[in-house]
């Protein structure tokens, strides 16, 4: 017989409701620990006796509930008369004591009613907001009152629009839905504001190869552009970095394509898996050694990235450019199917590599038919092969000289490493 068995279950739940009370408690106290008594209502016994008062009153009538309502009015009028008797004496005005109280004193119901795993992230949610009060004013005073609109976008986009659009065909010639050109714009959108947030809220002054990490999920491309701009400049911290930063940023190019594939068609992001894998690690095999000098020489402050101030991955314009590529890309691949079949659909990935690759490729990732998951997963890599090639010749146009022969070497090899895991593929 279980340990569970010989214990009742009530006794369990009254044991919950006493530990998790006190810990609440116990981390008031904490967090209260420089101020003056006088400001508290009570920290860990409080809390502890609120829990348990709570506990009592629901057990009382645990249908109608009306000794625990009517204890949680008592608990709220006591509560409200020590907040306004604080403003008025010490002009105060904290209200997440009071708060946490009433929380606490709703312990009893999460315990009885909720599975434990729900229990366990409400005490968890409690415990760490409390306590990240100092990053939490840091981080909105960080924030402008365009972060909160562009927010407020993201939350549309996902919530309001792409729910309401039709999951039809728009004609014979644009075999693309409207809701499919959404979703796509809001996966694409949302994986590069990620990257916008972590690069402005967590790592704002985070050295180049952070920038290499964060920028290759944000655009790989645009990336290798501003580092090798930024290399030209002298503020790179070095040509060794800058070819670090850039070869890294190309890696994580095959990550956020991974993360693509298996949000829409995760059987090819499982083919993709050992290629992509085997570039990212040549990746990092090639910025390691590139980077021949001292990491932390070289910074970026938030006005040099001007791809994470200026150009929100949320813009409309963004979107409405992304958009109008994946419409075409959608008309051109369907018309290179119907006429020349696979062979074409994968050498038409060669000549898309060379332009944005992300309509192209969430295109082919969207096929419901006619194109096979083979033929998908060939022009992907393809795609990236080009699009590197393409990346080589900004960063070379655009760096200095010192760092040419670098990058000419270094995306060589990458390139030639790609193609080579095409045809392999292709054999297999």
């Amino acid at each position: 017989m279980s340990i569970q068995h010989l214990i009742p279950e009530e006794f369990i739940r009254f044991l919950l409701v006493l530990v998790f009370s006190l810990i609440i408690g116990l981390e008031q106290r904490r967090h209260h620990i420089t101020e003056s008594d006088a400001l508290l209502f009570g920290t860990d016994r409080t809390f502890t006796f609120i829990g348990l008062f709570g506990y009592v009153l629901f057990i009382a009538d645990p249908k109608s509930y009306l000794p625990f309502l009517t204890g949680l009015v008592i608990i709220g009028l006591l509560l409200a008369i020590q907040y306004f008797q604080k403003i008025h004496q010490y002009n105060y005005y904290g209200l997440t004591s009071s708060v946490l109280a009433l929380l606490t004193y709703c312990l009893p119901i999460m315990v009885i009613t909720q599975p434990v795993w729900l229990l366990l992230a409400f005490v968890v949610v409690i415990l760490i907001l409390t306590e990240l009060k100092g990053d939490l004013i840091s981080l909105s005073k960080k924030a402008s009152e365009e972060e909160f609109i562009t927010l407020a976008k993201f939350i549309a986009f996902i919530g309001v629009i792409l729910p309401l659009l039709p999951d039809n065909p728009i004609s014979s010639q644009i075999p693309i839905s409207p809701y499919r050109l959404w979703l796509a714009v809001v996966v694409v959108s949302g994986i590069s504001y990620v990257s916008y947030l972590l690069k402005k809220f967590v790592f704002p002054d985070s050295g180049i190869m952070m920038t290499g990490l964060l920028g290759g999920l944000y655009s790989s491309t645009t990336t290798t552009v501003i580092i090798a701009r930024r290399e030209k400049e002298g503020s790179a911290g070095g040509a060794g970095h800058a070819v670090s930063a850039i070869m890294m940023a190309n890696g994580m190019m095959y990550l956020r394509i991974l993360i693509l594939s298996f949000l829409f068609m995760p059987s090819v992001a499982t083919s993709l898996s050992i290629p992509f894998f085997v570039l990212f690690v040549v990746c990092g095999i090639l910025s390691k050694i590139s980077n021949n000098t001292e990491i932390g020489s070289g910074t970026y402050t938030n006005n040099e990235l001007s791809f994470q101030n200026n150009k929100n991955p949320l813009e409309f314009k963004t979107a409405l450019l992304f958009g109008a590529l994946f419409v075409i890309f959608g008309m051109i691949t369907n018309y290179v199917m119907k006429i020349y079949g696979n062979a074409g659909v994968t050498s038409l990935a060669f000549v898309v590599g060379i332009t944005d690759i992300d309509p192209f490729l969430l295109n082919l990732l969207q096929k419901t038919g006619g194109i096979s998951e083979t033929t998908i997963a060939l022009a992907i890599i393809n795609a990236t092969n080009s699009n590197n090639l393409l990346k080589m010749i900004y960063a070379i146009t655009l760096g200095s000289k010192e760092i040419r022969h670098k990058l000419i070497l270094n995306f060589s090899i990458l390139i030639f490493s790609g193609i080579l895991l095409s045809i392999l593929y292709y054999l297999s």
